[in-house]
């Protein structure tokens, strides 16, 4: 008889997420069908305008420019996040945890509170002007505040731990052997780090550079406040046109698309992962 403990522990997990994802998912995605009434509202007469609507012109640029900044965030956030993971994984093991608290702390504060302490950072009154007054510096310094310079930081630092902890996984578990042959063959560091580790963690980075990607590009909190409102992206957009234009439909079709992209995403993440993994795995047997 088959053990079904397993499918009745995930039960409940499936039934929240089921009523408080799925379900939500799918009603938003019906209301992408509706037409928006003349002063707003939702007229329940079945249209494809709004799914033409997100690919005019105007709002695939708005796509673009958030892919642009959200990749950028990634990016940063994947080269600081791994060096500081490598250099986590390489203490003693006893010391890893306490490192590793250090990194996650962040999160015990609240998002806006710290996306706020960038605005007080960032002003021209702030502490980064204040400490280039100290050490002599007179000049006009560069607007950093409002600015995709201000939006990028933002994004790097509130979601930097994502990438350290997903990276740390995989280099905690490399085999020190492993490391040590390369070296006594003949291999210097450079070599070891780039033909042995970096392809060995390889799934880590991915999966820290798409979490990175999918939370900064729909995030509307961290361009309103950092970037002042000087540019919108896809997130800003979603938020305007449920509370501001009053146009669900439209809105709807928007967060649709971007969940379909979010999505895409994960999935191909998810497959280049278990293909890493499965080529790591016929290596290791073949050895």
């Amino acid at each position: 008889m088959t053990d079904r403990k397993p499918v009745y522990l995930m039960t409940p997990a499936l039934a929240w997420l089921t009523a408080f994802m799925v379900v939500p998912c799918l009603l938003i995605l019906a209301l992408a069908f509706f037409r928006r009434g003349i002063y707003g509202g939702i007229v329940y007469e079945f249209t494809l305008s709004n799914i033409a609507l997100v690919f005019d012109p105007l709002y695939a640029r708005i796509f673009l420019k958030s892919a642009g900044i959200a990749g950028l965030a990634a990016t940063i956030a994947v080269v600081i996040g791994y060096a500081a993971a490598y250099a986590i994984a390489s203490m003693p093991r006893k010391r890893q945890p306490i490192l590793l608290f250090f990194a996650v702390l962040p999160f015990w504060s609240n998002y806006l509170v710290r996306t706020y302490a960038w605005i007080v950072l960032l002003n021209r009154e702030g502490l980064i002007v204040s400490l280039a007054r100290a050490v002599g510096f007179d000049g006009d310094l560069p607007q950093m505040l409002y600015t995709e310079t201000a939006v990028v930081i933002g994004l790097v630092y509130n979601y930097l731990p994502f990438v350290i902890l997903a990276c740390y996984a995989p280099l905690s578990r490399l085999n020190p052997e492993i490391h040590e042959a390369s070296r006594d063959l003949g291999a210097s560091e450079w070599t070891t780090f780039r033909r042995v580790t970096l392809p060995m963690t390889v799934p880590g980075i991915a999966t820290g550079f798409v979490f990175v990607f999918v939370l900064s590009i729909g995030n509307f909190v961290t361009p309103a406040l950092l970037g002042g409102g000087q540019f919108q992206m896809i997130g800003n957009l979603i938020y305007d046109q449920f509370l501001t234009a009053n146009d669900w439909p439209f809105g709807a079709a928007l967060s649709m698309f971007l969940i379909a992209i979010m999505m895409g995403l994960l999935t191909l993440q998810t497959f280049a992962s278990e293909k890493a993994s499965g080529q790591q795995r016929a290596e290791v047997s073949d050895d």
